[in-house]
């Protein structure tokens, strides 16, 4: 499964190249840099791709307030990645099959 979170996370952050597997842990560095690096130059782009992934708002503004033991670039990479973790099981729960037969609707 994080294989298929790293093609997603790399879809959305434009981060191409990325064939080889990563660990989790590998995969959350990756997402906190570009996350630490959109913070300082892209915020409202980042902002806008957490709201795209639905991330949840308030767990955003956890993780931007003071409050948050842990640098916010690694807390919002945490929630991106369990974020995509929950989408991809979410398609498989409800992943619907092929129709079979179509009989007179083929074309």
């Amino acid at each position: 499964m994080i294989a298929e979170t790293t093609a997603l996370i790399a879809r959305d952050f434009g981060l191409e190249g990325h064939e080889t597997p990563l660990t989790e842990e590998e995969l959350l560095a990756l997402v906190a840099n570009e996350v630490a690096y959109m913070i300082e130059h892209q915020l409202d782009f980042l902002l806008s791709l957490l709201y795209r992934l639905d991330v949840l708002e308030p767990d955003i503004n956890f993780a931007l307030s003071p409050y948050c033991t842990e640098p916010a670039n690694q807390a919002l990479a945490k929630l991106i990645v369990d974020r995509q973790k929950k989408r991809l099981l979410s398609k498989r729960m409800y992943k619907q099959s092929k129709p079979k037969d179509l009989g007179d609707l083929a074309w």
